[in-house]
């Protein structure tokens, strides 16, 4: 800086050279003033921390030992000491501040403690509350369901005397012998030889004795096998092969019949069967009077197989035998006694479709100038030609001048024509021309009409209702048959065919139904004995001695939390009973005969348990007289949630189901579901079909004990059809079918339960689906996808009688159960197809749910796209079989009545989640 100042006071020649000592003096004092306050700074720190370490006031540096403690100001040492001593407070309050964080972290760690354990107080709590809460809905269910069983002792106690007690011996018919009896068996002697006029006197009281034929016999029937050879010279037989084959036929159905015995001596009927051809009338009535047991032909039965023949008018006299043949004459047939029936000539052959209802023709006819040749038969010709001038635009088909060739063809015109006549021969009441004719036009689809149906007497008449099938029209009436037909829309003509076609299947479609047919007339018609009960199917236990099934009790937490049941009381818990079989064995043969023959959901040919059927009480009757088994909901002053849930209430007794679940080597999956059914209430056994025909149960798997009776059955081969097979173990007539993965809540069960009991004889069930058309192609598809419309709901998860088991198993055209087994696939579209023909209803379906949910299965065959392609091709082809499709839609849906209901505080809905 002395250089700095030096240039410039050179530079500037005008200072005079007294200032530059001013300015070197100027300089020296700036350093000194800088430097002293260093030094003194220095020094005086220094006496400051030799102070604080030796605790003395005395500075002990040898640079200052001339300074003393007097030369401080004593302000300055006292400040000195406030910054020790704050130093000290300043580290005192650190510790303690580590001492206090040291602390509250012991205190938070025990805080979080608490709050832990309060937590699991609190839900222990919450526990105990919902426990305490099932308790006391458990009290509730056990309080209800000590009620009935109060109601179940008293009925008990109603019970222990049979319903029906073993009857009496029947009378002997010489007991009711009298002068006039005595004189008619005189009678039948006398004209033993000749054409006996007083053979037309017969019937059942004059010529059968009911000794042989109690109720609770069975229907014993004893048949003739002699060979031909022993009465009749083997040059007179002439047979053919159609009647060869009808004879073996024949003999098949008489050996299989459930009622055929070889003891004569306990036989309440002996049937004689005739086949032959070229027979002279003695050769007949001798090996007639020749049989072991003739005596006067009383309870003997001649089934004539000779088509052409009236063998009354031929000059054999039956005596007191029924005569059961094809041709009758007007003079012979004796009305309430013989039996007017028809020999098969006819192979099975595919159904025509059901559709279109109206065909190409309106009508067509045949003329058969060989066999009817009178002058009346002239005349009707004459009118159809008059009708076929005149009919417009309807087309008939009247093959007035029919030629060998043409005739022919005539199966092909009855598949095209939606009515067909028939004219038969004014000499007789009944031919096997009639009777062949009428069949090959049920099968082909063509709507008959008997021309003179005033008299003529078509096969089996006094038990088939032929009106419904059948258009009886008088002789007088054939001019106003174009009229008559227009008349018969697209409704009439399908449920006219539908019928003719159960009436073929059921009754005449070969020799063997025929010859059931017959045995049928004579047991319910003829002697009013009930059909034979029809066998359940027989269930297999997997498990035995040797493998026994183990159980576990399922604990409340060792269910999953989706399966826990909502917080209501839904029924009492009781005791496992059967439903009431067997009620209307010998009514509804006495009273209800006419519907067994003509209605699709009877026959008379099996006796079952039970139908869906039956009929109902009125609503007094369950409080007058009629008491028995019922439940009306608050004794019958009704009420809402509270009193629905103690009793079943509705228009007929209270009853239990049982649930049937198909599974097949998913031994977790069934347990699961398995689980979800404990406490469930009206609930009487559970049968699980195991269908793995060799892989049994691992010996290590243990079964939920669910409050009821678990049954394993064996099935013996694996197929889809053992989920619809009558097992024996089902003692109950609703029936819950499921699938070993279908969930579904308590309340939804007991919910469709109680739907299912107000429609008895449909299927309801909660997934829907539906048959939809494919017009491009004109075939059906199945379809899953969500519809404001169904057709079918699935029996994965559905209610159905037991009688429809029977059915399916039994009735059910067999092809459609080899279908299933081929595809493994289709039965529920298969017993949906069977209820809808049956009844001509769609099913119900119940809830919002459509689908199930199931964790940790296996992905599903039904989401392959090959399960969906197979069944498309069982709907068409169940509606072949069928020969339409009998599924139809519905837009219903069943929910709780009081759903969307509000409702005092004070009551309770039927259903609090659906």
């Amino acid at each position: 800086m002395a250089k700095i100042c030096s240039l410039k006071i050179n530079e500037r020649t005008m200072i005079p050279l007294p200032s530059v000592r001013m300015q070197k003096v100027m300089v020296l004092l700036l350093v000194l003033l800088i430097t002293v306050p260093f030094l003194t700074h220095y020094y005086i720190s220094k006496v400051v921390i030799n102070s604080e370490k030796f605790g003395t006031n005395v500075v002990t540096n040898p640079s200052l030992k001339s300074i003393t403690y007097n030369e401080y100001n004593w302000n300055d040492v006292e400040a000195l000491q406030q910054i020790a001593n704050l130093k000290l407070r300043v580290k005192e309050i650190m510790r303690i501040r580590g001492s206090v964080s040291n602390e509250l972290k012991s205190m938070e760690s025990k805080r979080q403690s608490l709050l832990s354990e309060i937590n699991s107080l609190s839900q222990k709590l919450d526990e105990i509350k919902g426990q305490l809460n099932r308790k006391q809905s458990e009290l509730r269910r056990v309080h209800v369901s000590l009620e009935q069983a109060k109601f179940s002792q008293i009925e008990a106690y109603m019970k222990n005397p049979p319903f029906i007690a073993k009857p009496l011996p029947l009378l002997s018919d010489k007991v009711f012998t009298n002068e006039q009896d005595l004189h008619f068996s005189k009678s039948l002697d006398a004209n033993s030889e000749q054409s006996t006029d007083s053979s037309n006197a017969c019937d059942m009281h004059r010529c059968f004795d009911y000794s042989k034929c109690s109720l609770i016999s069975g229907f014993p029937i004893f048949h003739y096998r002699s060979d031909e050879e022993d009465y009749i010279p083997s040059d007179s037989q002439i047979f053919g092969e159609h009647t060869n084959q009808v004879k073996a036929d024949v003999f098949e159905a008489l050996d299989n019949s459930i009622h055929t015995t070889s003891d004569a001596s306990i036989a309440c009927l002996f049937v004689v069967v005739l086949f032959h051809h070229r027979l002279e009338q003695s050769q007949l009535q001798s090996y007639l009077n020749n049989l072991a047991h003739w005596a006067e032909g009383r309870n003997h039965v001649i089934i004539n197989l000779m088509p052409n023949i009236d063998l009354i008018d031929i000059g054999v006299n039956p005596r007191k035998a029924l005569v059961i043949q094809s041709q009758f004459s007007k003079h012979s047939f004796r009305n309430e006694f013989d039996i007017v029936s028809v020999v098969a000539n006819n192979n099975e052959q595919k159904f025509p479709s059901f559709s279109p209802s109206k065909r190409s023709y309106l009508a067509s006819f045949r003329a058969d100038f060989g066999a009817n040749s009178t002058t009346e038969y002239q005349t009707l010709i004459s009118i159809l030609k008059t009708i076929t001038r005149e009919s417009g635009d309807d087309i008939f088909k009247f093959e007035l001048n029919c030629s060998l060739s043409v005739c022919a063809k005539h199966e092909e015109i009855l598949l095209e024509s939606t009515f067909a006549l028939i004219i038969p021969n004014s000499n007789s009441i009944s031919s096997q021309y009639i009777s062949e004719t009428l069949i090959r036009m049920l099968r082909l689809g063509a709507v008959p009409i008997l021309i003179g149906g005033d008299y003529i007497k078509l096969p089996f008449h006094e038990v088939i209702d032929w009106r419904l099938a059948v258009i009886h029209l008088p002789v007088a009436r054939v001019t106003e048959l174009h009229f008559i037909l227009k008349s018969f829309n697209d409704n009439d003509i399908f449920s006219m065919r539908r019928h003719g076609r159960l009436l073929y299947s059921r009754y005449l479609k070969d020799q063997k139904t025929i010859v059931n047919t017959i045995l049928a007339v004579l047991r319910q018609k003829r002697l009013q004995i009930a059909a034979p009960i029809l066998s359940d199917e027989p269930s297999v236990p997997l498990f035995n001695k040797s493998f026994p099934m183990k159980y576990f009790d399922p604990l409340e937490n060792m269910l999953n939390p989706d399966s826990m049941e909502p917080d209501e009381n839904l029924g009492p818990i009781e005791p496992p009973f059967s439903s009431i079989s067997y009620q209307r064995n010998y009514s509804l043969t006495l009273c209800h005969s006419y519907e067994l023959w003509n209605s699709h959901e009877l026959d008379p040919f099996n006796l079952y348990p039970y139908t869906p059927f039956d009929p109902i009480l009125p609503s007094e009757a369950k409080f007058k007289g009629s008491t028995f088994g019922f439940r009306p909901i608050g004794g019958g002053s009704g009420g809402a949630g509270k009193e629905f849930s103690e009793s079943l209430g509705g228009n007929v007794p209270k009853e239990q189901f049982t649930i049937v679940i198909l599974t097949y080597e998913r031994e977790a999956v069934l347990i699961d579901s398995l689980l979800r059914l404990k406490g469930l209430p009206h609930l009487n056994k559970i049968l699980v079909i195991w269908n793995s025909a060799d892989h049994l149960p691992s010996p290590d798997l243990k079964w939920p004990d669910v409050g009821v009776e678990i049954k394993v059955i064996r099935a013996q081969v694996n197929s889809l059809n053992n989920r619809f097979k009558p097992y024996d173990e089902i003692e109950t007539e609703a029936v819950l079918s499921m699938d070993d993965d279908a969930h579904l809540r308590h309340d939804e069960i007991i919910f469709g339960f109680r739907v299912w009991r107000e429609s008895r004889d449909r299927i309801v069930g909660f997934p829907g689906r539906y048959h939809a058309w494919d017009a491009s192609h004109s075939v059906w598809l199945y379809n899953s996808n969500y519809s404001c419309e169904l057709s079918m709901v699935l029996t994965g998860a559905a209610f159905l009688h037991k009688y429809y088991t029977y059915l399916y198993t039994y009735s059910m055209p067999s092809s459609i159960r080899r279908r299933v087994d081929e595809y493994m696939n289709c039965e529920d579209i298969a017993m949906n197809f069977l209820v809808s023909h049956i009844t001509r209803k769609p099913p119900l379906k119940v809830t919002s749910r459509w689908t199930f949910r199931c964790p940790g299965c296996p992905v599903s065959l039904s989401e392959d796209d090959s399960h969906f392609q197979e069944r498309h091709r069982c709907i068409n082809y169940f509606a072949e079989v069928y020969g339409y499709n009998p599924l139809l839609n519905t837009q219903f849906r069943a929910d709780s009545v009081l759903f969307k209901t509000r409702i005092p505080h004070d009551k309770q809905k039927c259903f609090k989640f659906i």
